[in-house]
């Protein structure tokens, strides 16, 4: 329990320097240096990212007899167990921005208590009135909703299957891999909180992929919060590539004030499901957690399963 807690200093303490450090430069901007830094971040924050942009224009093609891709918008949410950047434990501001988001299937992390009885932080009666979300079983019963504080909640469908995964590292972490059987076909969902620690989030990296691909054919769709700012071969999510991506498909969620490190991210096995990737920024997220959701909308094969 000790070094439990000790891990939960350390992660505070890395967010709490990152946060000074980081208001200490922006008070200068605004205290009279150039703001154009500011509004090109703001400017890339709000485009998002796109696989149109990113290939260019496909050219137009012919009607095909083939029945159409499905178009879901999934979503990955650090809801800081529902502390808002003003430091009130507001729940039903958290199942606001859900509503205002209108995922398809979201992805929770920091969910439920951390220590004690990890009891869940959300009143599923409330979330379940307000969005039509309601969360997928885990198999340990008591009052968690999920595990290790990570949450799949979907709109409709069923799962009909549910592992729970312990990851390597310092950090006690985990993750779920739920598969879905939705109204448009099949899909994989891998839902993780990756550790603090590079070395780290590379291993669980790999043991993420190894658990997902287990002779399954049904594409795969891996969201949370990686806490990984990197980007090239120093990153610890280069090991995804060639298999999952688009790796590049990034937009900065972190800290919801004024976002520039793209620690949630949302890849998809084969890369090329995902059509678009955003952040959702609103003034209710900016203050409802300390992160900002993000989205994807994300083509399935009609029927895939």
């Amino acid at each position: 329990m000790q070094r439990d807690k000790g891990w939960l200093t350390v992660s505070d303490d890395w967010k709490t320097r990152w946060r000074m450090s980081f208001r200490r430069e922006a008070a200068l901007d605004m205290d009279g240096r150039p703001l154009g830094r500011i509004r090109r971040l703001r400017a890339l924050r709000s485009a998002g990212w796109s696989r149109e942009r990113a290939h260019g224009a496909r050219p137009q093609e012919q009607p095909s007899q083939q029945p159409a891709n499905a178009e879901l918008l999934f979503a990955s949410y650090n809801i800081h167990k529902a502390i808002g950047r003003d430091r009130r434990f507001d729940p039903d501001r958290i199942v606001a921005v859900l509503k205002e988001i209108d995922a398809d299937v979201v992805a929770l992390q920091e969910a439920d208590q951390r220590f004690g009885t990890r009891a869940g932080l959300l009143e599923l009666t409330t979330l379940l009135r307000e969005t039509g979300l309601a969360p997928v079983r885990v198999h340990e019963t008591g009052p968690r909703h999920g595990w290790h504080g990570n949450v799949v909640l979907i709109r409709k469908g069923s799962a009909t299957a549910t592992t729970q995964i312990v990851l390597p590292g310092l950090e006690p972490r985990g993750a779920l891999i739920v598969d879905l059987d939705l109204p448009c076909g099949c899909v994989r969902v891998v839902a993780a909180h990756l550790g603090l620690l590079r070395h780290s989030r590379s291993r669980q990296i790999e043991k993420l992929m190894a658990a997902a691909h287990d002779g399954d054919k049904r594409p795969i769709v891996l969201m949370g919060d990686f806490n990984e700012w990197r980007v090239g071969r120093r990153s610890s999510l280069h090991g995804l590539a060639p298999h999952f991506g688009p790796v590049q498909a990034s937009v900065p969620s972190f800290p919801a004030r004024f976002p520039v490190l793209a620690l949630d991210r949302i890849v998809t096995y084969p890369p090329e499901l995902i059509a678009t990737v955003a952040v959702h920024d609103t003034p209710l997220a900016r203050i409802a957690s300390d992160h900002l959701p993000i989205k994807a909308r994300i083509e399935l094969p009609a029927g895939k399963g």
